[in-house]
């Protein structure tokens, strides 16, 4: 595709957006960059946008701004249904996310990581593990660093290693991951989609482009991917915790073990750092994409006996009168809620809420039946957690963080858990999950 002279327009002015339009000037191309937001209310400094001569239309997007573009790039928090969009999509305009965008320009493999949960965690990991074998990478994408960062670095990299998000795969046309893994797929944003089918299949494309050369890293145990493997042409790498895989990662008697070429043992469960079902899930997954791209078999048990996670997923905050306190303010879904307390067997207190999502709560019953000795809530979704679970568990309702920590501390007792998954976004009284996180953190660190 040829960008110099093209009239294109970038929706969304956080991070993806803002790299996008660079990327699209670099290029040669016209650029507006289009936010709902006020310009004194949007958090990115713009000015050095403005002097590369991109246009900022802060305060709302205009339709005919929209219409009259040749390309449009949109950032993940903007949804396709917007009606400049609808109007747009009717007159026939390219509509492609910032991954599809960069994807143009990246010439290395690129290694893409999808699913409900998990993603951060094992892009991160892949990322180390790929450094350990030796490797020049690029860690990206809905992580934290848009993919466009990649092109823009000018950097030559021998893999692009990237977290991708469902709201990123609505934007794609060619897309195509030389190792495309799916981790889980449980409910989540059905603020956003109409149906779990709708989402379920949003994150399936993924595969969309791939070939019989390339790869898909799929969870045997998840029933929403596995026996679905017809959706993709590439060839088929399994993880599983609970069977052995034919051609992929599984864990058998204690030990995470390879059947890709031959069978061989990689590292003890009771080695890695990280801890949980969840994290052994993401552990396979990372060592099944690494072996699939060549990687050592010391480098990824070296890897993985360093790890220690990610901060706000399962993050050991300290230990007061024998009551440990875990920050996995990143579980913002029903799915990520199971996983956490599933790793567990000391009696929860769980601090949980904030705003809903559109998910499920009722697959948690069972679990809180079993490990939650006390139910704290907070944020908008109080009422609706409080009728999911009224009679399974002790349950208060705090007016704020500082109140949900004192009444779990007062609940606590010796060998007990504090832990804050809240199952819920983080927009009705944080910025965001991270800033939740913090501030439960200092919370605690000041008792």
């Amino acid at each position: 595709m040829e960008f110099n002279g093209m009239n294109t327009v970038v929706v969304g002015a956080a991070r993806s957006g803002i790299a996008s339009a660079r990327l699209l000037r670099s290029k040669g191309a016209g650029v507006t960059l289009t936010d709902r937001n006020r310009e004194e209310a949007i958090p990115a400094d713009l000015s050095g946008l403005k002097e590369t001569g991109v246009n900022i239309q802060a305060g709302g997007h205009i339709e005919q701004v929209f219409l009259a573009a040749d390309l449009i790039v949109i950032s993940p928090g903007v949804s396709m249904d917007i009606a400049p969009l609808k109007s747009a999509r009717k007159k026939g305009i390219d509509i492609i996310s910032e991954i599809e965008l960069a994807s143009y320009f990246i010439k290395a493999p690129i290694i893409g990581i999808t699913g409900t949960n998990g993603k951060s965690t094992t892009t991160t990991l892949v990322g180390k593990i790929l450094q350990a074998d030796g490797k020049d990478i690029f860690v990206g994408g809905n992580l934290g660093t848009p993919l466009s960062e990649a092109v823009l670095s000018g950097e030559r990299y021998d893999l692009v290693v990237c977290e991708i998000s469902s709201f990123q795969l609505e934007g794609i046309k060619s897309f195509k991951p030389h190792i495309a893994a799916i981790l889980n797929i449980t409910p989540d944003h059905l603020d956003r989609y109409s149906t779990m089918d709708d989402y379920i299949e949003v994150k399936w494309r993924i595969c969309e482009n791939q070939g019989h050369q390339d790869f898909a890293v799929l969870n045997l145990d998840d029933p929403l991917i596995s026996g679905k493997e017809g959706l993709t042409r590439s060839r088929t790498v399994h993880f599983s915790r609970k069977k052995r895989v034919e051609y992929g990662i599984f864990t058998e008697d204690g030990v995470i073990k390879s059947s890709m070429g031959v069978y061989r043992d990689i590292i003890k469960t009771d080695d890695l750092l990280i801890k949980g079902v969840h994290n052994m899930e993401n552990a396979m997954a990372s060592a099944a994409i690494s072996l699939s791209v060549g990687c050592r078999i010391e480098s990824i048990e070296k890897s993985l006996k360093e790890f220690k996670g990610l901060e706000h997923r399962l993050e050991f905050v300290r230990e007061i009168d024998g009551v440990r306190y875990i920050n996995d303010s990143k579980g913002t879904n029903v799915g990520a809620v199971i996983k956490s307390l599933e790793g567990f067997e000391s009696p929860i207190i769980l601090i949980a809420g904030g705003r809903d999502k559109g998910g499920d709560f009722s697959p948690l019953k069972d679990l809180v039946t079993k490990k939650v000795k006390g139910l704290i809530l907070i944020g908008e979704a109080r009422g609706l957690l409080r009728s999911a679970f009224d009679g399974i568990t002790d349950i208060a309702e705090a007016k704020d963080m500082s109140d949900a920590v004192r009444l779990a501390r007062e609940r606590g007792r010796m060998g007990d858990i504090v832990l804050l998954s809240p199952g819920c976004a983080s927009f009705d009284m944080f910025r965001n999950y991270e800033e939740r996180g913090r501030v439960f953190k200092e919370i605690v660190n000041g008792l």
